[in-house]
């Protein structure tokens, strides 16, 4: 059974956003790690890059195909998360505690359009139907 925490948001390409305050932090959501398998990879973008809803934020690589993730909001990265580059095998051991970036949002509106978690857990039962 996956995990989904209720005090995240969710995209649907399976980021997770929590909030504090002006700031999101995002990682990949346990349903994600668990259809990955087991990561040997994983990479964060570095600090001070302004980002748009969609771009790029990491990437992860496991023994059986390579994903990347995205943003679900626009602002700037004013943090990054290298422990990941060393031990991508963290993510799979504590998917929702390994944030990949965090984000100083700047339009924290764009929230909205996220899922809660009683939406993501529907979605995940249809992705994996």
């Amino acid at each position: 059974m996956t995990t989904v925490k209720e005090d995240r948001l969710y995209a649907k390409t399976h980021e997770w956003v929590e909030v504090e305050g002006n700031v999101a932090a995002i990682g990949i959501t346990d349903f994600a790690q668990d259809q990955l398998g087991d990561l040997v990879y994983a990479e964060a973008e570095p600090v001070d890059i302004d980002v748009e809803i969609d771009d790029l934020v990491g990437s992860v690589e496991s023994v059986k195909m390579a994903s990347d993730l995205y943003s679900p909001v626009a602002g700037k990265i004013i943090e990054s998360n290298e422990s990941i580059e060393d031990a991508p095998e963290q993510i799979n051991e504590d998917a929702f505690g390994t944030w990949f970036v965090k984000i100083e949002m700047s339009d924290p509106s764009q929230l909205d359009g996220l899922m809660d978690a009683e939406a993501y857990k529907k979605f995940c039962e249809e992705e994996s139907a």
